[in-house]
């Protein structure tokens, strides 16, 4: 399937990919054989729209890391930020703020044009504390030096899955990242300008990861958050969004799961939203 020319005048871009670049398998399965390592955020730039960034999560990263990576991915290419750990698996999330601004003096900045969404991903106890997750929510920045900042949370609890939280991220615009793994709250509701869905169902069994037909119905949704709608088959946990926008930026990473299968998924994915129809299984 594809946007039709129309409706492409008001959508927002739609980007899927992976999470990180750098994992030994993919050298069988994705990367040329003998492709140096040192190539692969090069070469997985040019297959993917899109890379979550693991890194980040683990290690604050230096100033010409984000410099470097930006020059080695195409125009047009976006990278997702999971944000540092130490901020997000703290008991008291109101006391972040310090831990949060080296985050953003690291120089994440340098991605420029190609710095996506930041991913705020919360440790599976953390429970839904109204006060303390909206003070966490001020903490966070609508720009750093003058650059657009956008925020997604990915959270682990089912005590989140209330309208009191959905309504708390609209006000703030921060987006609900949604999850198809099962056991995990999905939140499909939209909070924010931008969708952010992390796909953890990767199977070992299918030739592009995801059966063709679900890949078919990722496509269909991933066009309706692009016009601004909400699609068919989610199970919203609030109301509608009021005087939604328009068109919405969406973002799509394939994470979890059989993980070898990641890259085939995604450009399975990409390949539908172009029009390009899609492989068989075999």
């Amino acid at each position: 399937m594809t946007l039709r020319d129309d409706q492409a005048l008001v959508a927002g871009k739609i980007r899927a990919g992976i999470g990180g670049w750098t994992f030994a398998p993919w050298r069988e399965t994705f990367y040329p054989k003998g492709l140096p390592h040192g190539q692969e955020l090069a070469y997985a730039s040019r297959h993917l729209t899109s890379i979550e960034v693991n890194a980040t999560f683990y290690r604050t990263q230096t100033p010409e890391s984000f410099a470097r990576w930006r020059e080695e991915a195409p125009r047009g290419f976006v990278f997702a930020l999971k944000a540092p750990r130490f901020i997000t698996h703290r008991p008291v999330l109101a006391d972040a703020g310090p831990a949060m601004e080296h985050f953003f003096r690291s120089g994440l900045v340098n991605l420029k044009e190609k710095l996506g969404p930041v991913n705020w991903q919360f440790a599976p106890p953390k429970r839904f504390d109204p006060a303390d997750f909206e003070a966490f929510l001020k903490l966070l920045p609508g720009s750093i030096e003058g650059q657009r900042m956008r925020h997604a949370v990915d959270v682990r609890h089912k005590s989140f899955r209330t309208p009191e939280f959905v309504e708390l991220l609209r006000a703030y615009k921060v987006a609900a990242i949604f999850t198809d793994k099962e056991g995990l709250p999905q939140i499909p509701d939209l909070t924010a300008p931008f969708v952010y869905a992390r796909l953890q169902r990767i199977s070992e069994k299918e030739a592009s990861g995801y059966p063709e037909q679900a890949l078919d119905q990722w496509a269909k949704r991933a066009a309706a958050w692009a016009r601004g709608e909400c699609p068919d088959g989610l199970d919203p946990v609030s109301a509608a969004q009021n005087a939604p926008p328009k068109a919405r930026d969406v973002f799509i990473y394939f994470i979890d799961g059989f993980k070898p299968k990641a890259p085939a998924a995604a450009m399975a994915l990409i390949a539908r939203l172009k029009g390009e129809a899609p492989r068989k299984n075999g």
